[in-house]
């Protein structure tokens, strides 16, 4: 199997790490605009890897192209590459992005093509836990999802921008709610364990949303700091870390089994690039294995979480559950 990775920032590094590693993967080409950077990359990863210097979209010979660059090229190159046959995974966690990604699904089906929609630590990770969640219920009732901690520079921009944009909650409907918005203490797996998190634009509730059919609400909030709060209506003011620091998702799955209700909570703790990686990787994997079919959308309706979880788990990337008493409803 022959994959494309287009842009290679903190997690596209790891996904090349994670895809050079496998028996399954012939070549692995690499595309990213800056072009020492990507020597460096290629230099490290050995004889599979190689550079390939053409435009982000442009056409590739590759079984499966993953897109790992900034919000706003995701769309239009999925749409691309779909027209000419090529599997796409999108490790994005814009939301617009993620919608227009969703709406590519009657194309994708008539033509045989998977387009898995946010394949990274949230979402992505996010995903298939709230499936492994769910499936201890007879009817899953609310889902809730929280992060904290970014993968990089592109991840860190995202996390940022998203703090200052509207919310899109379900509650049997969309409702927008104010980002930075309904502090809530969520507690992460330890070393992370509680932090602040708030609403914010992310992708989960658009794609965890179809894969539960009846499912009354599903939020998503993201960490943040009194200072993220502040500026996140201004320009970063900072410089990120390359790489990221650790970070952490929570999955909190509310509803009935038997004739009472119930809730379970699963996290992970680990550095997002890190975990993105495998996630992403994994799916590329499970595309030429033929173990996710044709159409667009996230992980949690495409894949076993069981299967999926235990191998993310030979990858270094471990589900926890929390073990305690349910606490109020989130609002």
């Amino acid at each position: 199997m022959k994959v494309a990775i287009c842009g290679v920032g903190a997690t596209g590094t790891r996904l090349a790490r994670q895809l050079v590693s496998s028996p399954a993967v012939e070549q692995v080409e690499l595309r990213d605009e800056r072009h020492d950077h990507l020597a460096a990359v290629v230099a490290s990863l050995g004889p599979r890897a190689r550079i390939a210097d053409v435009p982000l979209d442009a056409p590739t010979d590759a079984d499966v192209v993953v897109l790992a660059a900034d919000a706003g090229l995701h769309l239009g190159a999925a749409r691309r590459f779909l027209g000419a046959g090529v599997a796409v995974v999108s490790v994005g966690d814009d939301l617009g992005e993620a919608q227009g990604l969703l709406e590519l699904d009657a194309e994708a089906r008539e033509r045989g093509v998977p387009v898995v929609v946010g394949a990274g630590f949230g979402p992505g990770l996010t995903c298939v836990l709230a499936a492994h969640a769910a499936a201890r219920f007879d009817e899953v009732h609310e889902i809730h999802v929280a992060k904290v901690g970014t993968g990089g520079p592109a991840c860190a921009r995202q996390h940022h921008r998203a703090l200052a944009r509207s919310a899109t909650d379900w509650r049997g409907s969309w409702v927008r709610r104010p980002g930075g918005s309904g502090r809530e203490l969520c507690w992460f797996p330890d070393p992370i364990g509680g932090q602040d998190c708030y609403r914010a634009e992310l992708a989960d509730p658009a794609l965890l949303v179809p894969a539960f059919p009846g499912v009354q609400r599903v939020t998503a909030r993201v960490g943040a700091t009194r200072r993220d709060r502040l500026t996140a209506r201004l320009p970063m003011l900072w410089p990120t870390h390359p790489e990221g620091g650790p970070g952490a998702v929570r999955v909190e799955v509310r509803g009935r089994r038997g004739g009472a209700s119930d809730v379970v909570v699963l996290g992970a703790m680990d550095r997002p690039a890190v975990a993105a990686g495998a996630v992403a990787a994994l799916a590329v994997l499970w595309i030429g294995d033929g173990r996710i079919g044709a159409g667009a959308g996230g992980l949690a309706g495409r894949v076993d979480p069981v299967d999926f979880l235990t191998a993310l788990r030979s990858r270094g990337v471990r589900a926890a559950a929390f073990q305690g008493s349910a606490v109020a409803e989130p609002a």
